[in-house]
C-alpha cells in the first residue's frame, strides 16, 4: 500500500487525510503539538471551556461532506445548530443594528435603524452573490496554478463578467459608493478582516464574502467549535489514519527532486507522498533549507492577527449573543495602525464571542465564557507585554461604557493569545491568522499552489496557500490538494 505523510494535524491536514484514507493511501500524519486542531483547539480555565482560535462557523457542508465521502451518517458523529442572529453590532453613540439570518429580515431592520432603504441592501447583496458565483468555480474550487483550470466555461464565464467583480476598486471604495451610509459602510468594511485584510486596501471583489455569511448563514456546534476538530480526528482514526502527535518533523526529505519522506529526530519515515499543512514559510524555511525558495511567495505582507483575550465573566448579558461587535470610533485609523504602523489601535474594534450562549456547559450557570478579539499586526518585535497591558485597559473601557456596566470586576478567570504566541503555538509566520494579506489585488494567484512547482510528490494545504484562511478555505484547499493526487488504484 501507498504511504502518505502529513506534516501538521490544522484543520486542513485532518481533511486531507481523510481524503487521502479515502483514495486507499496509509496515511500518517505528524503534529508537534499534543494535540490535533491547530488553531482549531480547546482548553479549559476553571469551570469555563473556550475555544482558543476560529470562532466562526459557516459553509458547514465542507465538514459533513467529510464523513458521507467515507460513507457515514454526519449527524450521528458530528451536530450543529443554524443561529437566527449572525451577529449583534454595537456603536460608541449608542446606535445598535442586529443582523438577522433572514435577508428579508435584515435588510428591513436596516431601513428601521439606520434609515437606509431595504431595497439598497438586496441590491448590494445580489451584486456580492454574482460575485461569488462568477469567481468560486475559479478562485476556490481549483487550483489557480493549472492550466487546465482556464480552459473551461466557468473561466471564460468570470472573465466574461471582469467589470461586475471590482476588482480595481477597494472595498471601502465599493462600499462607500453602493451604501453611502457611514453604520453600513463600516458593517461591511469588517468582512475584510475574515481573511486578515484591510478594507481600504483589499480588493472591492472581497465583497463577496459577505454572501458567503448572509447565503448559507452561521452556525454553532453543539459542542462548541472544537467539535470539528474532534469529530474528523476521530474519522480519521476510523479510517486508518495513524496520528503521532507531540512529534515535530525536522525536515522533508528530497531525493533526485522527489519527496521520499520526513525525518523526525534521528528517524527517517519513507513515503510516496508528502503534504504539509504548516505554514508554508516555515515549510520552507525550517523543512526545505536547502531547496529552492519562492522568494517573492514568502515575502508576501502577512495577514493581521489577533490579540484574545479569553475572560471566566461571572455575570449574564442578555443583550449579548454568540456574535457580538464593538465598533471603533474610527475605522481607518485602526487599519492604519495595523497594516502601516504595525502597531495595535487606540480605539480599536472589539469583537466578543460567548459560545455559553448555546452551549450551556461552557460556562457556570448565570456566568459567560468571554472571546474577547482585537485585529493586531503580525509579531514585527513589538513590546507585546506593553501593548497587551495598553489594550487591555482600553478593551475593558470600552465594553464597561457601551455595556454599562464594570466589566473589570466581574473577570474571575483570565489568560490572553497574542501574536507571538500564536506563532509559537500553531508555527504560523509570524503569528499572521492567515498567511498573506489579500490587500493586493493579485493576491490570490500570489499565494503558494497545493503542490510544488520543483518536487515531485510534495503538496501543500492549510490557510497559508491557495484558497486561503478560514475554516471553510481550509476545507476546500484540502479538497484540492487531495483532487491532484491519483487514487491508488487509479
Amino acid at each position: 500500500m501507498k504511504k502518505a505523510l502529513v506534516i501538521g494535524a490544522g484543520i486542513g491536514g485532518l481533511a486531507t487525510s481523510i481524503r487521502l484514507a479515502k483514495k486507499g493511501y496509509r496515511v500518517s500524519v505528524f503534529e508537534k503539538n499534543d494535540y490535533p486542531g491547530g488553531k482549531l483547539s480547546t482548553f479549559t480555565l476553571g469551570q469555563y471551556r473556550f475555544d482558543a482560535g476560529p470562532s466562526l462557523f459557516t459553509m458547514p457542508h465542507f465538514v459533513t461532506d467529510l464523513f458521507t465521502l467515507a460513507g457515514e451518517t454526519p449527524s450521528e458523529h458530528f451536530t450543529y445548530k443554524k443561529k437566527d442572529i449572525h451577529c449583534e453590532y454595537f456603536w460608541e453613540d449608542g446606535t445598535r443594528l442586529t443582523a438577522y439570518s433572514d435577508r428579508n429580515r435584515f435588510c428591513q431592520t436596516v431601513e428601521e435603524q439606520l434609515d437606509v432603504p431595504a431595497q439598497t441592501i438586496h441590491n448590494y447583496l445580489e451584486r456580492a452573490q454574482k460575485k461569488f458565483d462568477l469567481t468560486a468555480p475559479l478562485f476556490l474550487e481549483k487550483s489557480l496554478h493549472k492550466l487546465g483550470t482556464y480552459f473551461n466555461k466557468e473561466t471564460r464565464k468570470a472573465l466574461l463578467g471582469l467589470g461586475s467583480l471590482e476588482l480595481f476598486k477597494s472595498l471601502h471604495q465599493v462600499n462607500k459608493e453602493q451604501l453611502k451610509n457611514p453604520y453600513l459602510i463600516q458593517f461591511f468594511n469588517r468582512f475584510a478582516t475574515y481573511n486578515g485584510s484591510d478594507p481600504y486596501q483589499t480588493s472591492g471583489i472581497m465583497s463577496l464574502v459577505q454572501h458567503l455569511e448572509e447565503h448559507y448563514g452561521t452556525f454553532i456546534p453543539n459542542h462548541g467549535m472544537g467539535a470539528i476538530t474532534e469529530s474528523l480526528f476521530q474519522l480519521a482514526q476510523r479510517m486508518g489514519v495513524e496520528f503521532h502527535l507531540g512529534q515535530s518533523v525536522d525536515s522533508i526529505v528530497i531525493e533526485n527532486k522527489r519527496a521520499v519522506g520526513i525525518k523526525v529526530g534521528n528517524q527517517r519515515q519513507k513515503a510516496d507522498l508528502v503534504v504539509s499543512n504548516m505554514d508554508v514559510v516555515p515549510t520552507y524555511k525550517h523543512l526545505l533549507p536547502n531547496q529552492k525558495q519562492p522568494k517573492r511567495t514568502l515575502e508576501q505582507e502577512r495577514s493581521s492577527s489577533a490579540l484574545i483575550f479569553y475572560w471566566g465573566i461571572k455575570k449574564s448579558f442578555p443583550k449579548l449573543n454568540l456574535h457580538n461587535i464593538f465598533f471603533s470610533q474610527n475605522y481607518s485609523k485602526e487599519f492604519q495602525a495595523i497594516f502601516q504602523d504595525k502597531t495595535l489601535s487606540g480605539d480599536p474594534t472589539v469583537y466578543v464571542n460567548i459560545t455559553s450562549k448555546d452551549v450551556l456547559s461552557d460556562a457556570p450557570a448565570g456566568c459567560e465564557n468571554w472571546f474577547v478579539m482585537i485585529n493586531a499586526p503580525a509579531d514585527n518585535g513589538q513590546d507585546w507585554d506593553a501593548l497587551i497591558a495598553q489594550t487591555r485597559i482600553k478593551v475593558l473601557e470600552k465594553l464597561s461604557r457601551i455595556l454599562g456596566q464594570d466589566i473589570a470586576s466581574l473577570i474571575e478567570e483570565e489568560t490572553h493569545l497574542s501574536p507571538p504566541l500564536i506563532a509559537q503555538k500553531t508555527a504560523s509566520y509570524r503569528g499572521a491568522l492567515y498567511g498573506a494579506s489579500s490587500n493586493n489585488r493579485m493576491s490570490a494567484f500570489l499565494r503558494h499552489p497545493n503542490f510544488s512547482r520543483t518536487i515531485d510528490n510534495l503538496y501543500f494545504c492549510g490557510g497559508s496557500v491557495h484558497p486561503g484562511g478560514g475554516i471553510p478555505l481550509c476545507l476546500l484547499s484540502a479538497r484540492i490538494t487531495a483532487d491532484m493526487i491519483p487514487d491508488v488504484h487509479a
